[in-house]
């Protein structure tokens, strides 16, 4: 099938929002979906936007009944935390809270609806940390995983071809 991948527009945002809508509902997560196509026009489009979207478009002789468009997250802006890290001497002085808190007040400033982070399984303290501050462990509750492509992976994803 022949299809066009390209960087999203915000005439796409209706089409982005069903489609959110159809993978939550296949996921069994309707639920949870908090972001309106007005939050994904304003957040991906403004002069300052807070994500980037492409989408894959079919052409209109190919197009279903709903349309011709894909996309992803279904929360709104997010805030991610790539590390956290005090040295072993300074642990305990609140320090570490501080920083959470700092970057939570930054996540709030930008509107942001969540903000995650990653912690290794074996790292317990660190998730008892997080926990007592609210943090979700989403593997044990939602059955999230982490994927990564680093490396080689990375290397072959992009330069794989689409088949059409």
């Amino acid at each position: 099938m022949n299809f066009n991948i390209r960087a999203a527009s915000q005439a796409d945002c209706k089409d982005i929002s069903r489609m959110l809508m159809d993978l939550a509902v296949h996921d069994n997560m309707l639920d949870q979906v908090e972001i309106s196509c007005e939050d994904l026009q304003r957040d991906g489009f403004s002069q300052n936007p807070s994500f980037e979207c492409i989408v894959a478009e079919v052409p209109e002789e190919n197009k279903s009944k709903e349309g011709k468009i894909i996309s992803s997250s279904w929360k709104g802006r997010s805030m991610y935390l790539e590390s956290l890290y005090v040295m072993p001497e300074f642990r305990g002085f609140g320090i570490g809270t501080g920083l959470m808190s700092t970057v939570a007040k930054v996540a709030k400033e930008k509107q942001c609806v969540r903000f995650q982070l990653h912690v290794l399984d074996k790292n317990t303290p660190s998730r008892g940390f997080y926990a007592a501050r609210g943090g979700q462990d989403l593997t044990d509750k939602e059955g999230w995983h982490l994927i990564r492509f680093h490396g080689q992976s990375l290397d072959r994803l992009a330069n794989e071809t689409a088949k059409s």
